[in-house]
């Protein structure tokens, strides 16, 4: 079901690096946090992840911005910016995973098509953001589908990266950047 051999690589480069993951999701409802940890020892790279389904839990566990998200029904590449900076914040993690979107057409939204937007941050720097589109299929499959387009991308964006890369300018890029589009905290409210 998932790509063990992507998983069992991404699991050697994040322990070379002593580097962890936390992933933030919601079209795909856990599926990512089960691959992730179904690595041997996953608990040395695999620091956790939320799965929010609705506006109200990302808002309330991610610090997603609601007035943004209610415009888009919290699908776009702004909200999964949002929700893999903070998910990385919320986790205590380098990187950060989120993804939201749809795996099954939504006809009292007049979404057809079946598409995703998933992005990556190393610390607060968004290195990758982008749009995934599936053929109608069962929602579970386009849920696997999903995950492990993600997996080979963040494969070879985590391989590929050096960290020492990341300045403070560019941190302060990327915090103005999603202050524009919401509130970026480093936990979430709890009421």
């Amino acid at each position: 079901m998932y790509d063990s051999n992507v998983i069992g690589q991404i699991k050697e480069i994040l322990i070379q690096k002593e580097q962890t993951i936390a992933v933030a999701e919601s079209v795909t409802a856990g599926h990512l946090q089960a691959a992730l940890s179904s690595a041997e020892n996953a608990s040395q790279f695999f620091q956790g992840g939320i799965t929010a389904y609705n506006l109200g839990q990302k808002s309330r566990h991610l610090n997603i911005e609601p007035i943004l998200a209610e415009r888009c029904n919290s699908v776009s590449d702004k909200i999964a910016e949002q929700m893999a900076v903070n998910v990385a914040h919320l986790f205590s993690s380098d990187w950060g995973i989120a993804i939201t979107g749809y795996a099954a057409p939504v006809p009292e939204c007049s979404i057809e098509e079946l598409f995703a937007y998933y992005s990556i941050c190393y610390h607060d720097q968004l290195l990758e953001t982008k749009k995934l589109a599936a053929k109608k299929d069962d929602a579970m499959k386009v849920q696997i589908f999903y995950v492990n387009k993600i997996l080979t991308d963040f494969h070879r964006i985590v391989g590929e990266f050096d960290q020492s890369s990341v300045s403070r300018s560019d941190r302060n890029s990327i915090n103005s950047k999603l202050a524009s589009a919401g509130p970026l905290s480093t936990s979430p409210s709890m009421e």
